[in-house]
């Protein structure tokens, strides 16, 4: 495992990040480490991001941090065994579809024309904070679609929309952001269940952040006993710098 916060990533930084994110919904948790990776971006730029180049870009810095590799485990749902995979960020890595030059997508079908842009971390934001028990697609559907026309041409609802309309913008929407829905195909070798499982790159990431970040803070503890430092000299040191001091410590 490569050390995070090497090149242009500080630790400081990183530790920050990590723990701003602790506790939030996964929507900003996304937007969080996000800011560490993209400074020259604001925060209304990257909300706007379609999810799926959002989660892109969040597989970049997940590479930057921890190198190509992923190791993953998940529980069979048949028989509860852990299942271990392994996979490059590469594998996981889609694509981007084809989107129109406006950035707005359109969709022609049963004599309906509707154009919509892509969902964004603002529409997740909204759906989350939603507690009226309105069908999470077509809040969506009603957040997205920017214009709608019927056979007739007169404008049409995005929620008077027929199902089969509905289902083509759906699969119009995962065409142009493939990234936005990552499924793994998981077989279980103690029982032979197969089955698919989504790959979170958010909870995958922050995992991983927070395990390093347990360590490093560790370290801190360790180093600001035994030498009286500060928080901000130890994350200072380089990385070669502090395994040095923290061998002397356990020698």
């Amino acid at each position: 495992m490569r050390t995070p916060g090497s090149g242009d990533l500080l630790p400081g930084d990183l530790l920050d990040a990590w723990e701003r994110a602790l506790g939030r919904p996964p929507v900003e948790q996304a937007l969080i480490l996000l800011a560490v990776a993209c400074r020259d971006e604001g925060p209304d730029a990257l909300a706007a991001l379609p999810v799926g180049v959002r989660d892109g870009r969040l597989l970049d810095l997940r590479e930057r941090l921890f190198g190509p590799e992923l190791d993953m485990v998940a529980a069979c749902p048949a028989c509860g065994q852990a299942v271990e995979m392994g996979a490059r960020v590469a594998d996981l890595r889609v694509a981007h579809g084809a989107g129109c030059n406006d950035g707005e997508e359109r969709v022609v079908t049963d004599g309906y024309r509707v154009a919509f842009r892509l969902p964004d971390s603002r529409d997740l934001l909204a759906l989350a904070g939603r507690a009226d028990g309105a069908d999470p697609r077509l809040a969506l559907l009603a957040r997205c679609v920017t214009d709608a026309q019927g056979p007739d041409g007169a404008v049409v609802p995005p929620g008077a929309l027929p199902e089969a309309v509905v289902a083509a913008v759906a699969r119009r929407m995962a065409d142009a952001d493939p990234q936005a829905q990552i499924d793994l195909a998981l077989a279980c070798p103690a029982c032979g269940h197969g089955w698919t499982a989504g790959f979170d790159i958010v909870r995958f990431l922050l995992h991983e952040l927070h395990g390093w970040a347990k360590r490093l803070l560790r370290d801190i503890h360790t180093l600001a006993s035994t030498y009286g430092w500060s928080e901000a000299e130890i994350l200072a040191l380089s990385p070669a710098r502090r395994r040095i001091y923290l061998e002397l410590c356990r020698s």
